[in-house]
């Protein structure tokens, strides 16, 4: 295995479009590190540019200690798990998985315990004999995966391998790519527009948008301290609640305002200089509580009427409105999509702010019933207005 880095990569269509701007990001030899980011913001063509499938305009992409700019693909010991299978219909799993390494001339002893092994890593023993049309889409994504693994290459790239599979297989199927990468210790960029995905499987995640990186980091370092608006939205799921706040001082202590609430706030020196200004609050779903089971501190909670509850059993997701100002800009947009902003009801649309709360089943909230919300102040965020940027991130 080996080390990918990718120097001020860029790529510009010959229409003048960016897809890739200035992208610097180091992969070390067995990190499996996720590109993630909505559909349109460069992620499939930075994992195509070092693949050697997309041209690049500018920068560098090196693999060990090899720059590749130049190198056809074929040459970059590089193997690559497409969203679709791209099996041989007419052919078994075994030859599928062996047909590159015939292609290479390899003796067939060698192809034979390279597919063998794979197969017993993917847990393949018992369908080699079989032909595509009779596999399960998860049999066929370990086959796609199979191909790959028996050529032993430098790095693995993926692009999106488990979009084509039902929610269940796709949660299997994440569990077993992380097992496959840890037992193989191989180096892997793999891409996906959707953030769970990305959360679960990356050592390092890596946020894109409109071919700019926007932070790259462990998951829990995006999910505690977003860089800005559009991480702060894009990770987390649901997705961080958001409203305009003014910051005063009450008694002494510093204090968030949105309509008719106001939040104590714990000592926060990067706020200082937005004292009397209105800034954007952030607070994530499961950092709300219902107050009638956890209890609350004074001028730690916020009081509305329940729209929507959603019980999942072993949580319930509580929709309701603020008054406030809501926060709709590009940024979440682009992180949430529009339709997201949309799909509530308008009785919550005219009351401000969307927020979401993650509560404990315990919680006997009623839509159309009020109900208070103790606040995690200590994980709040706040975000500069004007730049979009994290305040003290």
């Amino acid at each position: 295995m080996a080390e990918i880095a990718l120097e001020q990569l860029s790529k510009v269509y010959a229409d003048g479009t960016h897809a890739v701007t200035d992208l610097n990001l180091h992969v070390g030899d067995g990190e499996l590190v996720v590109l993630v980011g909505p559909s349109g913001c460069g992620k499939t063509t930075a994992l195509r540019m070092i693949a050697g499938l997309e041209d690049i305009t500018g920068g560098t992409v090196r693999i060990g200690e090899r720059v590749v700019n130049k190198l056809p693909p074929k040459d970059r010991d590089l193997a690559m798990v497409f969203q679709n299978y791209a099996l041989y219909p007419h052919m078994s799993a075994y030859d599928n998985m062996a047909f590159g390494l015939k292609m290479r001339s390899f003796p067939k002893a060698e192809i034979r315990r390279r597919v063998q092994d794979a197969a017993r890593v993917l847990g393949l023993e018992p369908v080699l004999k079989k032909r595509p049309r009779t596999l399960s889409g998860g049999q066929r994504q370990r086959v796609a995966m199979g191909r790959a693994i028996v050529r032993e290459p430098q790095a693995f790239l993926m692009d999106e391998p488990l979009s084509n599979l039902d929610a269940k297989l796709r949660v299997e199927m994440r569990a077993e790519i992380a097992r496959i990468q840890r037992d193989l210790n191989a180096t892997t960029i793999y891409v996906t527009h959707d953030q769970t995905e990305a959360m679960t499987l990356g050592d390092r995640v890596a946020v894109m948008r409109d071919g700019v990186l926007q932070q790259a980091g462990e998951p829990k370092e995006l999910y505690e301290r977003p860089v800005n608006l559009f991480v702060a939205e894009f990770i987390g799921s649901p997705a961080m609640n958001l409203v305009g706040a003014d910051i005063g001082r009450e008694n002494g202590r510093l204090e968030a305002v949105f309509g008719e609430n106001s939040l104590r706030l714990d000592a926060h020196p990067a706020l200082a200089p937005f004292e009397g200004r209105r800034i954007i609050l952030g607070v994530r779903p499961e950092d709300l509580e219902d107050a009638a089971v956890a209890g609350a501190e004074e001028g730690r909670t916020i009081a509305s009427v329940v729209d929507i509850r959603e019980d999942l059993g072993a949580e319930v997701l509580v929709h309701f409105g603020i008054a406030g100002p809501p926060v709709r800009g590009e940024d979440v947009r682009a992180a949430v999509g529009a339709e997201a902003l949309e799909a509530t009801s308008e009785t919550t649309r005219q009351r401000g702010a969307l927020f979401t709360a993650r509560v404990a089943r315990e919680s006997r909230a009623r839509e159309g019933e009020k109900i208070e919300l103790a606040v995690n102040s200590s994980r709040l965020h706040f975000f500069d207005p004007e730049s979009g940027d994290a305040i003290g991130g």
